[in-house]
């Protein structure tokens, strides 16, 4: 390529992520870069900036050495290795990442002033909890929706380039009537029986009268803490609404197409796996992987342990990739006794995994804690069972893992998430107002999660979260596969490209569970017969 062209493209790049390079960097990296293939050389580019966007920048000058330190980082990542097949991420160890306004990129957090994440978290936290999840929809799309009244139900979402959302404090500002505005905000309860509409910029209070007399309401489980689009019009300090709608669902594809190959994701590939093509193809090749995936595993309970039998006897043959068991793993949780019990129900499980050799080495066990196991309450993300308890059982079955509640999954190029907690009664309960159409809750359900990229959207005080992990929550980007073991009845749904998977209660469903084919990205239901 002539080299001209060669560093007009290469500087855009930089300027693209609103970096510039000195002259040596320059110099440098057309070097790097004259023996690359036109074909190849975005795809390297994109390599390179990424490495170069990880390093601790202390401005947009972008310093020889730095550029030095990139290229190396790319040719030793460029081939991935068998470890970054299969990876379980603890919530603990997702990575934590910001959005800068100033750059209009997510950065992580050691080039921020933020300080290290700890359980006991500060003011600050619970500020930048909700702060957060309010940027990361708001600067995903530009988006509006227009409400359609009389005989018209549904509010019809727009994507419409110049549009300007009015915020909270715009509203505030006016001493005159204003019609037809639309802002995004949380809905939250100030005081008893009064919503209001919050945002960065300060809150009012909601007349949702209109709405609620009228099907005004999009689709989905609208509750205290959720964001939405409001529309409606402001007068005498109150916005009137007409219409509630959630923000569009951003897929994958178009998140990553904006931010490259960045790895929101976790694990120990320095960038996104979906990019690798060579992970997609052993993704695709391998045809007979599977995940068995159960909730509700009672250890203690005889039957239970009969049909994990039952499961263990029908899979020898062809030994699944792996058991992803979430709990609760008792059936009569607390008491003065549970932890010995506990123990003494893994050792009966482990005696079982013995018992057949083939799904003994070949299989994968994944343990999930429920709400209800012993751990240091109900807050999220739960760590794992407690070494003491999972000791012998880890001895006894290698392949085993006990990770945090929620966790995270990395298979080839596909992205998991394993939640473990009755979120869709949760939902229902806490409704501003319950959907019409309630046969069609868990489609609700999954198109809130999905909307407000967040696993929990619900108040505190309902689903508590610890403040500095809020970040380990998110569900944006998109991920391929969630898996909600819920108590609530089994579902296979798919939205924006992800497949949202239920099993439900294996003891309270007749012992069903679902099995998840990668290689295709289906779900079969399964469910043991009685004896």
């Amino acid at each position: 390529m002539d080299e001209r062209k060669l560093k007009q493209r290469v500087n855009a790049g930089f300027k693209m992520r609103g970096l510039i390079l000195r002259p040596e960097s320059s110099r440098y990296l057309l070097q790097v870069l004259e023996s690359v293939s036109e074909a190849d050389l975005d795809e390297v580019l994109e390599r390179i900036l990424d490495a170069v966007e990880k390093q601790p920048l202390s401005s947009s000058m972008i310093e020889v050495s730095v550029v030095e330190t990139a290229v190396q980082d790319c040719s030793q990542s460029c081939d991935e290795t068998i470890e970054n097949v299969f990876n379980i991420i603890g919530a603990f160890d997702v990575p934590r990442f910001f959005y800068s306004t100033e750059r209009k990129k997510f950065v992580p957090i050691s080039m921020t002033t933020h300080p290290t994440p700890k359980l006991c978290g500060q003011s600050r936290d619970k500020a930048e909890l909700f702060r957060e999840r309010y940027t990361i929809l708001q600067q995903a799309r530009v988006f509006a929706f227009v409400y359609v009244p009389h005989h018209v139900t549904a509010l019809v979402l727009l994507f419409i380039l110049d549009l300007q959302l009015k915020t909270v404090e715009a509203l505030l500002g006016s001493t005159a009537k204003l019609g037809e505005v639309i802002v995004l905000g949380m809905i939250t309860q100030l005081k008893e029986g009064k919503f209001y509409l919050e945002d960065p910029s300060g809150t009012v209070q909601l007349n949702i009268s209109k709405a609620i007399s009228f099907p005004c309401f999009h689709s989905g489980l609208y509750t205290e803490s959720c964001f939405v689009l409001a529309e409606g019009w402001y007068e005498d300090s109150v916005f009137h609404v007409n219409a509630f709608g959630f923000p569009p669902t951003e897929p994958s594809s178009i998140t990553r197409a904006y931010y490259g190959n960045i790895n929101f994701f976790g694990g120990p590939s320095t960038t996104a796996v979906k990019t690798s093509a060579k992970l997609k193809q052993l993704e695709e090749e391998n045809e007979d992987a599977m995940f068995v995936v159960v909730s509700d595993v009672w250890l203690d309970s005889v039957e239970v342990l009969e049909k994990i039998h039952n499961m263990f006897a029908g899979y020898s043959a062809m030994p699944p990739t792996c058991f992803i068991f979430c709990g609760n793993f008792s059936s009569a949780p607390y008491g003065k006794n549970q932890i010995k019990a506990l123990k003494e129900s893994f050792k009966a499980l482990a005696d079982l995994i013995c018992e057949y050799p083939s799904i003994h080495q070949s299989s994968r066990f994944v343990f999930v804690p429920g709400p209800q196991d012993p751990g240091p309450g109900a807050v999220l993300p739960r760590p794992p069972l407690a070494e003491h308890i999972t000791e012998e059982f880890t001895q006894r079955v290698p392949f085993s893992v006990f990770t945090t509640n929620p966790c995270r999954i990395q298979y080839c190029s596909q992205e998991i998430v394993v939640i473990r907690e009755d979120l869709v009664n949760k939902m229902c309960r806490n409704c501003v107002r319950v959907p019409s159409t309630t046969l069609d809750i868990p489609s609700h359900f999954v198109k809130t999660i999905l909307s407000q990229g967040h696993l929990t959207p619900l108040p505190l005080y309902v689903c508590p979260v610890h403040w500095a992990y809020d970040h380990t929550l998110r569900v944006y980007p998109v991920p391929d596969v969630i898996i909600f073991a819920d108590k609530y009845d089994p579902f296979n749904i798919s939205n924006t490209d992800c497949l949202c998977i239920n099993p439900g209660s294996f003891p309270r469903s007749g012992f069903s569970f679902k099995v998840y084919y990668p290689s295709n990205r289906t779900v079969e239901d399964s469910k043991l017969q009685g004896l």
